[in-house]
Parts: structure tokens; C-alpha cells; sequence
């Protein structure tokens, strides 16, 4: 009862929105690549609708434990990174051996945190670094809501004029502002195409799993690896450069263990999210951030709305203008764009680390299927280790 109490006290409109805009975010981009995915391994419309269900209740019931356990806006989701790895991975194995797969990733990515292996590698980090590792994965977004304008002006440039008039005498419900701005005129303009969606409940179909060696190699490996360079660190980074000092191996072992259920229904990976928790975790959530975790939660239960409903509900996120989208997402990580930055470049000695993990990862090149996040953390520590001949925290 008390912990109620303490909940409705700080709870605010400003935080679900911030909480609605992250699930919006999250539905109506990566969402894409998972279809994609479902494509090439010729996945069943019941099978996709499982995989939806998965991700989406992984994500809504380990956020919500995690940021009303430690009062901190955790935000947990899929894999972006292994959903585009699936793409070509679903048409190389069979569904079966793909579950395989995600078991044994799980199981890797478990191990990881209970041992407080992950924990040890990520406190000998620059500080600088993750930081700007951080400002590289927000800096497209923030591009994109100006390269946006080209593609529809008449609703970009009205965004943007009424974040800045919300940020000017209302800075708490800026992007509340502009949420109401954007949908009052892409339906003034014809941009709201919401029709054809069927309600209709998720069936989650269990999928016995096949554990193939040439899978679990090719798959479940890289799997892991994506899940923890280019999810699991950044999200670390978002909480730490917000100023949250939550312990990070409850998190990557609380996901992993969701993961490991949730495998056989077809969650290719639940893990922390880094894009979607700096829009949560941001003043715009709450200027206090003691009270930011109300945005964690309302992300968390939107997820678990949508899961309940798989496709049907995230078809009407995609049909959302995506000058909408990509406007929405960059005005509401305006200032973890800024506070990431300067975090990055507040020391004087070592900036030359931090901008070379910032343009590499700014930069969006990948390797052998891993991500810019990873490469840019690679040579930035490598920069620093060379500069400076060890890896520490420095402020």
C-alpha cells in the first residue's frame, strides 16, 4: 500500500507521455526489421504474432519489475541489432535451430550478469567514452528531425516551432506539446491512414527448440554479442550519463532470465534499450529524476497493451507518417543529445578519445554484422589506452 501511495504521488503526465513516446518510437522503426525478418524465414502470421507477443510482454514485465524495484526509469525491449542480424539469419536456418539459438544466447547473456563479469568490463570504461558512445547512437536522431523537413515541411517545421515555444513557458510538457501539434496536423493533412486493423488478442505458439552447432555458433554467438555491445552497454551508458547509479548485473541477469522463457515463443532477445531510454530518463520525463521511474513503468505498460494484442496494434504504429516518427524521436532526445555531449567532452585531456567513439559511431559503418555502437566503443578504448596506457573511470 505504501509503495502505491508513493507511486500516485509521483506520478505525472509528463512521465507517461515520455513513456507513450518511447513505445511509439520503438514500434514504429525497429518494428520494421522484425517483419523483415519474418519474411525471409518464412514465418507463419501465428508465428509472427507469437514473436510480437514475446517481445513485447518480455519488455513490459521486466521494465516494469526493474525500474519500480530500483526507482529508476529501466527501459527494457528487443534486440534491434539481432532482429537485423535475423534478417538473413531466418532464411539460413530453420525456425527450430533459430530458437536454439536464442536459448543458448540467452543462457551466454544470463551467465554474463550473474557472474558480474559485465559489471567488472563496463566500471573500467572511460567515462568520456561511453558518453560519447552515447551522443553518436542519439546524433542521427537529432539530424532527423531536420532532414525530415525536406520531407514534409508543413508538419516538421510547426514540431519543432512548438517544442521550442513548449520548452520557452511549459519545459515540462514540451513534447507533450508537441505530440498534441504533430497528430492534430497529420490528421489535418491526411497523414493518418488508420483503418483495416482487426482487434485480435496474441496466441502465443510454443516452438520446441532444435539446438544445431552450426546455429548456435553462427546465431546464438552473435546473438549475444550484438545484444551486449550495442543494447546492453548503451542502455548502461543512458542510465549512468543520467545520473542513476543502478547496479547494472541485476539488469542484464533479470532480462536474460526473460529471455530464456520467452525463447520458445519466438523473443529472439530481451535486453536494456538505449534509444528509447534516454526519452525517458530525460528532464522532459520529469524534472526530478526521482520520479523519472513513472516513465519506466508507463513504458512498461504500454508494452504489455501492446503485446496482448501482437499485430494488431502494431500495425497501427506503422502507419504512423514517419516524418512524424523521426521528428517526435529526435525533439524528445534533444537533451540527453546535449547532456551527452557534454559529459563526452568535459575533460580537456582527453577529448581525443571521445571524438573518435562519437564520429565512428556517429558514422553508422558495420562489420561482420556489428554495429557502429561496438566499433566506436572499440576504438575509442583503444584511442585511450594509447593516449593514456590504461583503461579507468575519469570524470
Amino acid at each position: 500500500m505504501d509503495r502505491l501511495k508513493s507511486f500516485l504521488r509521483d506520478f505525472s503526465a509528463s512521465a507517461v507521455v515520455a513513456g507513450l513516446i518511447a513505445v511509439v518510437v520503438a514500434y514504429a522503426g525497429p518494428l520494421a526489421i522484425v517483419f523483415q525478418a519474418a519474411e525471409a524465414g518464412h514465418l507463419t502470421p501465428v508465428q509472427l504474432s507469437s514473436w510480437l507477443w514475446a517481445i513485447s510482454i518480455g519488455g513490459g514485465v521486466t521494465g516494469l519489475y526493474l525500474s519500480l524495484r530500483y526507482r529508476a526509469p529501466v527501459i527494457t525491449t528487443w534486440s534491434t541489432p539481432g532482429a537485423a542480424l535475423l534478417v538473413t539469419g531466418l532464411a539460413e536456418y530453420s525456425y527450430a535451430d533459430a530458437i536454439g539459438a536464442y536459448l543458448f544466447s540467452a543462457l551466454l547473456i544470463t551467465l554474463l550478469g550473474a557472474t558480474g563479469l559485465f559489471s567488472r568490463i563496463m566500471n573500467r570504461l572511460p567515462t568520456g567514452v561511453i558518453a560519447a558512445m552515447l551522443a553518436g547512437i542519439l546524433f542521427r536522431f537529432g539530424v532527423g528531425v531536420f532532414s525530415s523537413l525536406e520531407q514534409l515541411p508543413a508538419l516538421v517545421l510547426p514540431m519543432v516551432l512548438a517544442y521550442l515555444i513548449g520548452r520557452r513557458w511549459w519545459p515540462r510538457y514540451s513534447i507533450v506539446v508537441t505530440l498534441v501539434v504533430g497528430f492534430a496536423l497529420s490528421f489535418g493533412l491526411g497523414k493518418l491512414a488508420f483503418q483495416g486493423f482487426p482487434a485480435a488478442l496474441a496466441v502465443p505458439q510454443w516452438t520446441w527448440p532444435h539446438f544445431s552447432f552450426s546455429a548456435m555458433i553462427g546465431l546464438g554467438i552473435p546473438l549475444c554479442f550484438v545484444a551486449m555491445a550495442s543494447q546492453n552497454a548503451p542502455g548502461f551508458a543512458v542510465l549512468r550519463t543520467a545520473g542513476y547509479d543502478t547496479p547494472i548485473n541485476p539488469l542484464v541477469t533479470t532480462t536474460g532470465l526473460a529471455s530464456l522463457l520467452l525463447a520458445p515463443f519466438g523473443a529472439h532477445g530481451i535486453n536494456l534499450a538505449a534509444i528509447t531510454a534516454a526519452i525517458c530518463t530525460g528532464p522532459e520525463a520529469h524534472p526530478q529524476p526521482t520520479r523519472r521511474y513513472v516513465a519506466g513503468v508507463a513504458c512498461a505498460a504500454f508494452y504489455l497493451l501492446i503485446g496482448s494484442f501482437g499485430a494488431t496494434v502494431a500495425g497501427f504504429f506503422s502507419s504512423l507518417p514517419s516524418a512524424l516518427i523521426a521528428s517526435l524521436a529526435g525533439l524528445a532526445l534533444f537533451s540527453s543529445l546535449a547532456n551527452s555531449l557534454g559529459a563526452a567532452f568535459s575533460g580537456e585531456n582527453r577529448r581525443e578519445p571521445a571524438l573518435i567513439t562519437f564520429l565512428v559511431t556517429a558514422s553508422g559503418i558495420s562489420f561482420f554484422g556489428i554495429g557502429a555502437a561496438f566499433w566506436g566503443l572499440a576504438l575509442g578504448l583503444a584511442a585511450d589506452g594509447l593516449l593514456f596506457g590504461a583503461l579507468r573511470r575519469q570524470g
